[in-house]
């Protein structure tokens, strides 16, 4: 492939994120967003496939090994949450002010899908890589959807390493919380509640729930700290004189890298009366090597490592992942979301460094 310039890919990033938010794409809801990228790649040559609204491609400028070729895979999502109540904007039509570009999804996790794109773009142009790139833009992951990354994860080979394109600030998350969600039933027997017969199910769904409020993990990560319990809802009882036979309640469990999920809900089960039923349980934690080459770069760059407690798309990624992109966090998801263009300008350089020269 000829050289591309880098200065023209940075400005049609810029245009290509406001195409991005001007196309809503609400999670299940990205089929056109997905179009809108699988043409800017056609412009470059690029063969693209597609599942549900995901879409991924792959360079070709690679060094083709006999034996243990290494994949490098690049993945942010286009779907967006919905838009609160509280925009002065209209969050579907972006607004340049300046250095900032407001507009749902610029932030999280529009900036990285175009700054993730360009890099790919521009490193497939370089003469050889000393490994293969996968491009993945995928859905649902607002929602850990099933027709999200997980549907395409088998069609992408074997991967070595995964770059998660989520706003860091370009610093690297090497360790990242999951998440556990069970729905638990107490049980009792009706009755009438002034001749107070019967057993109480909400008494019993309230004692294993002080026992819960009193219970912790001991297992502390450096990078993440203690896996975490919280009983977040609570529902029971059909009217005042009936003595309520059913009261379900639901808890929410951060996890770290040191437990896995099954022996979690196992140690709840131990802990409680009340009936289990996992409702999420495959959004795993994620941590990396500290010693891994892809750190130890990023480090030499002058890029900062810490322990994330959000959730991404590397929680069901089942292969070594970092999470760095481009913008802030603490923007996602609130009213007139934004992200700097000297963000994304930079972002790319710094994606550029990181993976230019590296080699595992």
């Amino acid at each position: 492939m000829s050289v591309v310039d880098l200065q023209v890919l940075k400005e049609e990033a810029i245009q290509l994120l406001i195409q991005i938010i001007n196309t809503p794409s609400i999670s299940e809801q990205e089929n056109k967003v997905s179009f809108l990228i699988e043409d800017y790649l056609h412009k470059y040559g690029f063969h693209v496939k597609r599942k549900f609204n995901n879409i991924w491609t792959e360079n070709h400028n690679f060094y083709k090994k006999k034996y243990m070729q290494k994949t490098i895979l690049l993945n942010s999502h286009h779907d967006t949450v919905n838009p609160g109540k509280s925009w002065i904007t209209d969050p579907f039509t972006a607004i340049q002010q300046e250095d900032k570009l407001i507009g749902l999804g610029s932030n999280d996790a529009g900036a990285s899908v175009v700054s993730l794109i360009s890099t790919f773009i521009y490193l497939s142009n370089l003469s050889k890589l000393s490994y293969k790139l996968v491009l993945s833009i995928t859905a649902e992951e607002e929602i850990s959807g099933s027709s999200g990354i997980r549907s395409i994860l088998p069609e992408l080979g074997s991967i070595d390493l995964g770059i998660v394109g989520e706003p860091t600030q370009m610093q690297v998350a090497i360790a990242e919380k999951g998440i556990i969600v069970l729905d638990c039933i107490a049980e009792g027997k009706t009755g009438h509640s002034a001749r107070n017969t019967g057993i109480n199910a909400i008494y019993v769904a309230t004692k294993d729930i002080e026992h819960l409020r009193n219970f912790y993990f001991d297992r502390k990560s450096d990078l993440l700290g203690f896996t975490t319990l919280n009983v977040t809802q609570i529902q029971g009882g059909i009217q005042h004189n009936v003595i309520p036979d059913i009261c379900s309640f639901v808890i929410d469990i951060r996890t770290n890298e040191l437990y896995k999920n099954e022996e979690l809900i196992d140690i709840i089960r131990k802990k409680i009366h009340s009936k289990i039923k996992p409702r999420s349980s495959h959004l795993n934690s994620s941590f990396i090597n500290p010693m891994h080459p892809i750190v130890l770069k990023a480090k030499l760059i002058g890029r900062n490592t810490y322990g994330s407690p959000t959730l991404s798309d590397q929680s069901i990624m089942p292969f070594s992942t970092i999470k760095m992109g481009v913008g802030d966090s603490v923007r996602s998801h609130t009213p007139n979301e934004y992200v700097l263009i000297s963000e994304i300008m930079e972002g790319i350089d710094i994606y550029i460094s990181l993976l230019k020269d590296f080699d595992f």
